[in-house]
């Protein structure tokens, strides 16, 4: 199975493991969340269209980080930590929506968009931001749910799995 060797490659390079559970991790990431989104609403404002999707990205991202510490996990790779929430918290339409927003920022940061597509990119950026305020409010609902007996079951299928 690809995605659990990659997931078990990373482990044994120290870069996917179990950390202590951190409340105070999660909140940090979850405000960083809220600041990158808050961004990408005055980057779309002021047509910085490519910037607005990378931020929209990262305020994804970064409530998913918040959703790992607080379950105390440690990942250091962008891919894997989104792979987790689907193997590890079976969150199939949360799992694509951070996964097209990946490739969105991929695209729209190492690609040149010409003038032709600057309209095109502006509906990307309308789209992205749409996109994770439905992902980040997914997310933090999920958190806010945990438990300390969730937290233990998830730590458990971890263990189990890698």
């Amino acid at each position: 199975m690809p995605k659990q060797s990659f997931l078990n490659k990373l482990k044994k390079e120290g870069k996917l493991t179990l950390a202590e559970p951190s409340e105070e991790i999660c909140m940090s990431y979850l405000e960083k969340s809220e600041n990158c989104l808050k961004a990408a609403k005055i980057l779309l404002e002021n047509k910085l269209y490519e910037n607005s999707v990378s931020s929209s990205y990262y305020a994804m991202y970064n409530v998913l980080i918040a959703l790992l510490f607080r379950t105390g996990i440690k990942c250091e790779n962008h891919s894997a930590s989104i792979l987790l929430l689907k193997e590890i918290f079976h969150n199939d339409k949360l799992f694509k929506i951070i996964s097209f927003a990946k490739e969105e920022r991929i695209d729209k940061q190492y690609y040149v968009t010409s003038q032709k597509n600057v309209e095109l990119t502006k509906d990307s950026a309308q789209d992205m931001i749409h996109r994770a305020e439905e992902f980040t409010i997914g997310l933090k609902l999920s958190i806010k749910s945990i438990n300390h007996d969730m937290v233990q079951l998830i730590r458990k299928e971890f263990e189990k799995k890698y």
